[in-house]
């Protein structure tokens, strides 16, 4: 069967509508494609979002328990005049009052200037610097003892900390009636935290 003018001119509007059809079809069939693209990218940037929302509010809610949980350590070391600048002053008045107190025979002291703090190996001491003022001590002792005692003393009356690394033990001299006497000689140093972010 064969169609001629004569038979399309009949049919033109029908053709002409199923072809705007199909048109219109294409365009809303790609307008949806485009709208869904759309919206997953919405949805996912919208997920992003609050991804990254959740992971700084977990941050923030750990950073608060960890301001809790340092913050009486931290007290602490503040208190004890650790954290701050070097406290030679009090250490010198501590140590003539533990003389005082006549806990050993007699002893002797000097403290180096301040330095650095170089540990082996090295440790991360977060936004502190670690200062060391070596202390070194010479004794005259009865016995043995008397050097735990002076210690525990010194760690429990003087605000700070020393940080005892040696000390070696020697017999002294006959004194008379009394049984041979002890010498002996410790080193170690005081430990102070100093925040980078203050003036050295």
């Amino acid at each position: 069967m064969k169609f001629t003018k004569a038979d399309f001119f009949p049919m033109r509007w029908s053709v002409l509508a199923a072809c705007v059809s199909i048109l219109v079809g294409s365009a809303i069939l790609y307008g949806s494609s485009r709208y869904t693209e759309y919206a997953e990218q919405e949805q996912y940037d919208a997920q992003r979002l609050m991804n990254e929302a959740q992971n700084r509010l977990t941050t923030a809610r750990q950073d608060q328990e960890n301001m809790s949980a340092y913050s009486v350590e931290y007290g602490a070391l503040e208190e004890h005049k650790i954290i701050g600048d070097e406290q030679r002053l009090d250490w010198v008045e501590g140590l003539e009052k533990l003389r005082q107190q006549n806990l050993v025979t007699d002893f002797h002291y000097s403290i180096a200037p301040q330095q650095n703090f170089v540990a082996i190996p090295a440790i991360d001491s977060g936004n502190f610097h670690i200062r060391y003022s070596e202390m070194k001590l010479q004794f005259d002792l009865l016995h043995e003892a008397q050097l735990l005692n002076f210690f525990d003393a010194l760690h429990g009356q003087i605000k700070g900390r020393y940080q005892l690394e040696s000390c070696t033990l020697q017999r002294g001299i006959s004194d008379g009636n009394k049984s041979a006497r002890l010498k002996a000689e410790c080193s170690g140093g005081w430990i102070t935290l100093k925040s980078r972010n203050e003036p050295p």
